[in-house]
């Protein structure tokens, strides 16, 4: 065999109309290939760690000379003598799994609850289904022919801009579904499902790498709607009207529940009575974003939830109109009602923060705030029984506060709301 050199290439000829290869002298392993066609390539055939016999294409000739293709087989077949099989890793390249493929794994295990979440308990049904809405509204559309492997952290960055954008934006389709929107906050919550998939798929040997890691992701306007005094006096007002008008009665007592209590709306619309414990003010979540949770609720929102829950033999406080499942249209109706106060800009999660709002104007820290929103566990503190009743208190002021302006009180000053709350304090530590 002859030393490969480009005299020596270019006079190669090809028989039979089957391939041929010449074979280096100074590299073993190293070659070249003519294709019937003409087309000559540089290759290496080397034994795997099975001590089969592989062959790597390393490139053409004439976009390789023949000392620069030389030097890669140098460096090809010394990796072998390390372990590396190169056909094989080229293989996994062209045939690794897509975006979409690593999608469905994760939607798959992740629904037989086989996947553990940040508290180390499987991942929630509720969240895996937001994250299977992502994954075909946004990721799939912009991402999910792509080999994940090939991608790379500005490929993330960038589907992250493309979101924003409005890119996999859609009008309202036909059916229960609706419309798909772009925006910062939308992009945000895309980018944070794809990572934490990816991270799954990396830690459980799916994939070798996470290709979002480190990426930054991008920061979206907090909602920063929340309703006034009064707001809530002028709505608490429109809702009687509106119920003596006919509006529907559960949807204007669940409005009622979720401004009294600042739970969210769907531990509102999903509560069940027994779930309901008067003696200790507090409704005990078999479930919750934060796992199970005692949640304080104060007097007013106790004996609205209890006397609304009397009214029919369901296990649900707020029921359906139909069937055995509970009511979910509070949306249309808050809608109503806001249309009718001239209120803009109120959803579901606007009365959480108007609870939070009235509980901090009452002078309440934010670690009572957050207790009383359920805003995860409180750690070591939660065996205390002071800082129970303390949050017992808190939460009975402040929906005394809310249910007074709903019921047409006067809007007091800051400085009137601190005072009525330290005499109301003193009086029930007195009484306690």
């Amino acid at each position: 065999m002859p030393k490969l050199t480009k005299s020596v290439v270019d006079a190669l000829q090809h028989e039979d109309g089957r391939d041929l290869f010449v074979w280096d002298t100074i590299v073993r392993g190293f070659g070249v290939r003519l294709k019937p066609s003409g087309t000559k390539t540089f290759v290496i055939q080397y034994r795997n760690g099975e001590r089969r016999t592989r062959r790597f294409v390393i490139g053409q000739y004439g976009v390789l000379t023949v000392d620069g293709a030389r030097d890669i087989a140098k460096k090809k077949l010394a990796s072998v003598i390390d372990g590396a099989d190169p056909s094989a890793e080229k293989r996994a390249a062209r045939e690794g799994m897509t975006v979409a493929e690593v999608c469905d794994w994760y939607i798959e295990q992740a629904g037989a609850g086989r996947l553990l979440g940040r508290n180390r308990r499987p991942i929630k049904l509720s969240s895996v289904n937001g994250d299977k809405s992502r994954i075909d509204q946004h990721i799939k559309p912009l991402l999910g022919t792509r080999i994940v492997s090939h991608l790379k952290l500005a490929d993330i960055e960038r589907l992250q801009a493309d979101i924003a954008a409005g890119k996999s934006a859609r009008g309202r389709q036909s059916g229960r579904g609706g419309r798909t929107s772009g925006g910062a906050g939308v992009a945000g919550r895309a980018i944070g499902t794809l990572r934490s998939l990816l991270n799954h798929a990396r830690r459980l040997g799916i994939i070798e790498r996470s290709p979002a890691n480190g990426v930054r992701v991008i920061a979206s306007d907090r909602l920063k709607r929340r309703l006034t005094p009064g707001e809530v006096r002028h709505m608490g007002k429109i809702m009687t009207h509106m119920e003596r008008e006919g509006e529907h009665p559960t949807g204007i007592a669940a409005i009622r529940a979720m401004l009294l209590t600042g739970f969210r709306r769907t531990e509102i619309l999903a509560m069940r009575k027994e779930w309901i414990e008067p003696e200790d003010n507090c409704v005990a979540f078999p479930d919750t974003k934060s796992g199970a949770q005692k949640r304080a609720a104060g007097d007013a929102a106790i004996g609205h939830l209890t006397s609304f829950g009397q009214r029919t033999t369901a296990p649900f406080v707020f029921p359906a109109d139909w069937g055995d499942g509970h009511f979910i249209g509070v949306v249309r109706v808050l809608d109503r009602v806001c249309a009718r106060a001239g209120l803009k800009g109120v959803t579901p999660h606007t009365l959480r923060h108007t609870f939070a709002s009235i509980a901090a104007s009452l002078g309440y820290s934010e670690l009572t705030v957050a207790g009383l929103l359920g805003h995860g566990p409180r750690g070591v503190t939660q065996r205390y029984i002071h800082l129970d009743a303390a949050l017992v208190i808190a939460a009975d002021q402040v929906a005394a506060e809310i249910g007074r302006l709903l019921d047409g009180g006067e809007v007091l000053s800051m400085k009137e709301a601190k005072l009525m709350r330290f005499s109301q304090t003193a009086k029930l530590l007195a009484t306690s």
